[in-house]
């Protein structure tokens, strides 16, 4: 019987993760939610930690009967006022330091509830990007965090089986999905906050 080292790859969620975008985002956040008038506490904006924005702003104006907010255009106005704070990003070093250390052993991928455009961005401004063999988004699922689908088409892209992956994420709809993914969840804020 051959043994595997486990794990066999490393799927990592990018915001909140590998990178210290989520400050940024809340900043984003409170900036267009003014302009559009729309109620959202930082409570729940952590809380949903990994649900794209657009479907964050389909749920916020369905709740508060305001068919008049376009989600694609809003999610488009919040991205763009994340870029403009975009110099302030910073890795978490900690895991970032986990990502290194496996560089070049095992498959690595990314798995995160962002756009393409962004986390291409931030793991480019972070000099990470060609670390990962895979970088899968919002727009190459149907289902999002926490269904598992985003871990499960990250282990496919690497070719590796789920229950051999190892994923990494700093929200609780983070770890659901990879506990559905069949994989072993690793909370990062256990190791990165006091």
């Amino acid at each position: 019987m051959s043994e595997h080292p486990f794990p066999r790859a490393l799927i990592f969620d990018c915001d909140g993760t590998l990178a210290d975008t989520m400050p940024i985002h809340w900043e984003a956040w409170q900036e267009v939610t003014a302009l559009y008038q729309i109620d959202f506490t930082e409570e729940r904006f952590y809380a949903l930690g990994g649900v794209p924005t657009r479907d964050i702003v389909r749920m916020l104006a369905e709740e508060q009967g305001r068919t008049d907010i376009d989600p694609l255009r809003f999610a488009k106005d919040k991205e763009e006022a994340y870029f403009r704070r975009f110099e302030h990003i910073g890795p978490v070093e900690e895991v970032v330091a986990i990502a290194r250390e496996h560089r070049g052993k095992i498959p690595m991928a990314v798995a995160s509830g962002g756009s393409r455009p962004a986390i291409t961005k931030v793991l480019s401004h972070l000099h990470i990007l060609n670390w990962f063999g895979a970088v899968v988004t919002n727009e190459d699922v149907v289902n999002q965090k926490p269904a598992p689908d985003i871990f499960l088409e990250a282990a496919r892209r690497l070719g590796v089986d789920p229950k051999l992956c190892r994923g990494y994420e700093d929200t609780d709809l983070g770890m659901q999905a990879i506990r559905a993914a069949g994989m072993e969840a690793v909370d990062i804020r256990h190791f990165t906050r006091g």
